[in-house]
């Protein structure tokens, strides 16, 4: 079989479940995953998986490379789980016989141009049930989801240095999504790490190494009152998992890093406003998000978020303005109470 998807790093979290779901029907079989350079480094080691990487900055070359390196080939399954024009070009460089696409509402960019089959068209679906339902064309359900991120040992001995076991509950804060328009102000990050602060919480501030994130989290220390650990651009994709699992809470936007912690164990207190949380929001449980999305759809959509097409993205200027203070120190109190029952 041959997996293809390419991104993003939250995504490609969401198949780990499917492997493990195809090599609990059948040990033996052996999977191949064309994926971008990043989400490899994060997934790399992952028991039963030949891994590929298709570098998206190469284009067409990278695509014909991609061809020599399957010379001689050819899969009984391909499952095509990505629907940008990129990934669906890409695909017909993969030979194989099943090719099990999206189904027809969720495709875009001449889809079902490279696909012969198509997973089953359920609307309303968390992304990560989506991706589980690849399995059903196959005669298998995915009835239980299961992680197990590849994490090396020596990673999770970084993570545990970084602080002592002192007994203080930790609230980790990582900013930033790779989309802009899903991130908060920096001044609320640091209310609410301060909020935090005063019950007795130590806080950590973790995330890449892009200008962005440098810039937010400086932002968010000089605007608190406390003190936090910054370990932005400290880490690696591989000690990440393990630093999110260090955790008792993680406050993100719809991001990566919401996605990571999630599989590692974590709760996480998800900002949404510009996406949906039910579709896109921490798998495990919502308890502790902040749900502003029918709002944003009623200010800049005009109508409630029931009546807009599954999956819209609500990515304007000011809509992660709709997600309050007060709503996070509200479900951040919310974990406090469940962890005190």
């Amino acid at each position: 079989m041959c997996i293809l998807r390419l991104s993003a790093l939250g995504d490609v979290t969401h198949v780990v479940p499917v492997v493990r779901t195809l090599r609990s029907a059948w040990p033996d079989v052996a999977i191949t995953w064309v994926i971008g350079k990043g989400e490899h480094r994060l997934l790399a080691g992952l028991d039963g998986v030949e891994f590929i990487e298709y570098d998206k900055k190469t284009g067409l070359a990278g695509m014909r490379t991609l061809r020599r390196q399957l010379a001689g080939r050819r899969f009984d399954v391909l499952l095509q789980m990505q629907v940008a024009a990129r990934a669906n070009l890409l695909s017909a460089f993969i030979p194989a016989r099943r090719r099990i696409g999206y189904d027809r509402s969720r495709s875009k960019d001449l889809h079902g141009l490279f696909i012969n089959e198509r997973i089953p068209d359920r609307p309303g679906m968390h992304v990560l049930d989506a991706l589980g339902s690849f399995c059903e064309p196959l005669g298998l359900r995915q009835t239980a989801v299961r992680w197990d991120l590849p994490v090396p040992a020596e990673a999770f001995d970084w993570a545990k240095a970084q602080w002592p076991d002192d007994g203080r509950r930790t609230l980790m804060i990582s900013p930033c999504s790779s989309h802009v328009l899903r991130n908060w102000r920096a001044e609320r990050y640091a209310a609410v790490a301060d909020h935090a602060i005063a019950c007795g919480w130590r806080v950590v501030l973790c995330g890449g190494r892009s200008e962005l994130e440098r810039q937010t989290t400086d932002a968010i220390l000089a605007a608190m009152h406390g003190s936090a650990l910054d370990l932005v651009g400290k880490d690696t994709l591989k000690q990440l998992p393990a630093l999110l699992a260090r955790a008792d809470l993680l406050m993100t936007p719809d991001s990566g890093p919401m996605h990571i912690a999630n599989a590692m164990g974590t709760r996480v207190l998800g900002l949404h406003a510009a996406s949906n949380p039910e579709r896109s929001g921490p798998y495990t449980t919502r308890r502790y998000c902040v749900d502003r999305y029918d709002d944003a759809a009623r200010k800049y959509r005009g109508k409630p978020a029931a009546e807009l097409k599954w999956g819209t993205k609500i990515e304007h200027e000011g809509v992660m303005d709709l997600v309050t203070v007060e709503d996070a120190i509200a479900a951040f109190e919310r974990y406090v109470t469940d962890c005190a029952d």
